[in-house]
């Protein structure tokens, strides 16, 4: 796996590749703890270790723990790479209609989670079948046609063994129909998704159905912020994204990602990433040689 990522990624960040759920990663130093965003993947690291930070959790993957990640999410993160010994993994993207058949395929139904198990993001022990798994789907993107032909059901297959592993039931939550994690999951999307839009808590739990005590509790046991802090993280990854990726300037993109005043959006930036909007791509395009390639989730 080592020496396939290092043939397929020419640079640091994540990357894209032939296949729209598939993304390589990179980093061939240290970075410190950082926002970052992860939509719904399972990430597997060949080498060099990633440590996430979620409230008072904390979690690695690394060569010998993958991650789950149920729900779109910002969280911080802290990169540990070397020149020597840089930081690589592959992320596969889960959606939730193969999540569904799958589960309807295996039989399996979603189970209630517990108190301390509530959170979408857990690392898991690597196996030996998610290993391979991993390896196959690396050596397919190394010819276009096997990346097209064989790629997709590897990735499907990934998906398929992370449901099987201890932490299955976080994906399957994705899928549930009942119970307060699907609603909370059903509110991640659109705030993921409609980022931009006039928000309201009350209005909110009124559409999944909840009090808004009780969508206000269970929001954060998932997430371990509040429904309005991660709105916020959510607009102010995504503008960083336009100012960094697309040359958007500070003042466009705080009123693509919903915020009706300029200077409370730069100051929350600053707060946020610890730089500027102005600093931030500047610092990025320095880091990275093909700026449009960086990926808003990974510069850190």
């Amino acid at each position: 796996m080592v020496a396939l990522l290092t043939q397929l990624t020419t640079g640091e960040g994540l990357r894209p590749t032939q296949l729209d759920e598939v993304r390589l990663g990179r980093a061939d130093r240290a970075y410190h703890r950082a926002p970052v965003l992860y939509e719904p993947s399972i990430y597997i690291v060949a080498s060099g270790r990633k440590i996430g930070f979620i409230g008072d959790r904390q979690f690695a993957y690394d060569p010998n723990n993958y991650l789950v990640m149920a729900a779109p999410l910002p969280f911080e993160c802290r990169t540990e790479a070397t020149e020597a010994q840089p930081m690589l993994g592959v992320s596969v993207r889960v959606v939730p209609s193969v999540v569904s058949e799958l589960a309807v395929q295996m039989r399996i139904r979603p189970r209630p989670a517990s108190a301390d198990a509530v959170c979408c993001v857990q690392a898991v022990p690597l196996d030996a079948a998610m290993s391979d798994a991993a390896l196959r789907l690396l050596e397919s993107l190394t010819a276009p046609t096997d990346a097209q032909i064989l790629g997709p059901s590897i990735a499907r297959e990934i998906v398929y063994r992370a449901l099987c592993g201890p932490q299955g039931h976080l994906l399957l939550a994705m899928v549930e129909r009942q119970g307060q994690g699907s609603q909370i999951n059903a509110a991640l999307q659109w705030m993921h998704a409609h980022y931009a839009q006039p928000f309201s808590v009350g209005r909110m739990a009124d559409d999944v159905g909840m009090s808004v005590s009780a969508f206000h509790h269970q929001f954060k046991a998932i997430t371990a912020s509040s429904p309005v802090q991660y709105l916020k993280s959510v607009r102010l990854h995504k503008a960083r994204a336009l100012i960094v990726n697309e040359g958007t300037g500070a003042a466009v993109a705080a009123s693509s990602v919903g915020y009706e005043s300029a200077s409370q959006f730069s100051r929350e930036f600053k707060r946020f990433f610890g730089a500027s909007p102005t600093d931030e791509a500047k610092r990025v395009r320095a880091f990275v040689a093909e700026p449009s390639a960086v990926d808003a989730r990974a510069a850190s």
